[in-house]
């Protein structure tokens, strides 16, 4: 027997989440279908689950637990600092679950016309879809399926119990040593945090720097504060085997055109992500994919199959949670209305929630180079932001990239405390064309590190480092 809906939304993550309560908020009769390729993710999908909610748990108690060890501030007897890390996991997953309830299945069961169906969604035709022994009919649907960790085709690598985000995220036992492979976001983030809580942390990354697609300026920063905590970077890594070793695993490289070994307790694939649409019956349709699978869209978040939609993860990069809820809700008002609405990606912050944070948003200073011919550019060293030295924190830096003539602001890049809470101010001066005057002219409270922000932008006229604080 076949239903008869107004919308179909396959997924049950962040962009069908939104598409979800954005068609319900219009009175769409809507289905969500939900299952999962990304074995954790239920409902709510990877960053609730297994993601950005109980990684961001861990890595606090990790901070907390390096700051233990590291006693920086005089006067204070620190007890010994000890980790009881079952009792740190289960605290995490006891937050996760309450966070699942409360914004996710007590959510859903108010939306009036939506109707969830935990089965997964493929395509008989343009406009029906199977979900288990259901056939769904509708006029326009979006696929909002999400990613998974990809594992690179190494030798050896399927015989060894390696980690990816989700798993090492359900560790009851620190490891005493772990190898990380990628120096992306995900890398960095399990690098440190493990780090910080004791194990002995080695990563490998495929090119000559971590975070390639950043601005430089940001990731050597990085790159010489991880390797000042005691974590083992080597770049220029092209593996070449994994195999046991014991308990732990060896793993076989090729550095600079010399081969060499490395050994860990456990290893962590942080390889990148690969979309979920192998139950969709993509072919079915003429769905139109990228050479790695990924969804292809225009910036209507349209594909090229009529009143067929797609949002998050599942369309390739940038992989953000909230940028997969913002295209899950504009695809769902451009699906049901005259609006002329479109992602500008360069509006769009990412962070890296290291220690210190990296965040950003805009343009590098290479891109603007690239589109101008020429550049204005300044980075201020987190050292000249009074509230920096208070808090005895003042490792980073934010660079500020503009159009030298207009002095429009086109990419604000931070690394230091707190940045990915600091990077909203960028994402306005972006977003809204605001030029170096607009920022300055601003008052700003003292002392913040958020005034960082506004010292990088007055040192295009002056010397920081012989201002007052209380220059205007």
């Amino acid at each position: 027997m076949t239903e008869k809906f107004e919308y179909v939304v396959i997924g049950q993550g962040a962009a069908a989440f939104s598409a979800a309560i954005k068609a319900n908020e219009l009175g769409i009769k809507t289905a969500m279908i939900g299952k999962n390729a990304t074995k954790g993710a239920v409902l709510g999908g990877t960053c609730i689950n297994v993601g950005c909610v109980p990684s961001k748990r861990l890595i606090t108690v990790a901070r907390f637990a390096k700051e233990l060890k590291d006693k920086k501030f005089k006067g204070l007897d620190y007890d010994s600092g000890s980790v009881e890390y079952g009792k740190i996991v289960e605290e995490k997953d006891n937050i996760v679950k309450s966070l699942h309830e409360s914004k996710y299945e007590n959510v859903i069961g108010v939306m009036e016309n939506v109707s969830y169906i935990n089965e997964f969604g493929s395509f008989i035709d343009t406009k029906m879809i199977k979900a288990g022994n259901k056939e769904i009919e509708a006029d326009k649907i979006l696929i909002a399926t999400g990613a998974r960790t990809s594992i690179p085709e190494i030798n050896g690598i399927d015989k060894v119990d390696y980690l990816d985000n989700e798993s090492a995220l359900s560790l009851k036992k620190l490891p005493e040593s772990l190898i990380v492979v990628g120096g992306r976001a995900i890398g960095l983030e399990f690098a440190q945090m493990f780090s910080m809580f004791g194990t002995n942390v080695t990563l490998l990354q495929r090119s000559s720097t971590i975070l390639p697609n950043w601005e430089p300026t940001i990731a050597k920063h990085l790159e010489k504060y991880f390797r000042e905590d005691g974590i083992n970077i080597v770049t220029n890594v092209k593996l070449k085997e994994v195999k046991k070793h014991g308990k732990g695993v060896d793993v076989l490289a090729d550095v600079n055109g010399e081969e060499r070994s490395f050994s860990g307790e456990k290893i962590l694939m942080a390889t990148g992500r690969k979309p979920n649409i192998e139950k969709l019956n993509a072919q079915k349709v003429g769905l139109g994919l990228s050479k790695e699978g990924f969804i292809g869209i225009n910036k209507s978040l349209e594909t090229n199959v009529k009143g067929v939609y797609a949002a998050g993860d599942v369309t390739g990069n940038p992989m953000l949670e909230t940028l997969a809820a913002k295209e899950g809700n504009v695809a769902t008002e451009i699906a049901f209305s005259d609006k002329k609405l479109e992602i500008n990606i360069n509006e769009v912050p990412s962070a890296v929630f290291t220690e210190p944070e990296a965040a950003m948003v805009g343009k590098t200073e290479e891109q603007v180079i690239k589109d101008l011919n020429n550049c204005g550019c300044n980075a201020l060293p987190m050292a000249f932001v009074a509230k920096a030295s208070i808090i005895s924190n003042t490792r980073g830096v934010i660079k500020i990239v503009i159009n030298p003539k207009t002095h429009e602001i086109l990419g604000v890049h931070m690394l230091g405390h707190g940045a990915a809470d600091l990077i909203h101010e960028g994402v306005l001066a972006v977003k809204f064309h605001l030029r170096l005057e607009d920022i300055i002219d601003t008052v700003h409270v003292f002392p913040t590190m958020s005034e960082g922000f506004k010292l990088a932008c007055q040192s295009f006229f002056a010397d920081v480092s012989k201002m007052s604080c209380c220059t205007v």
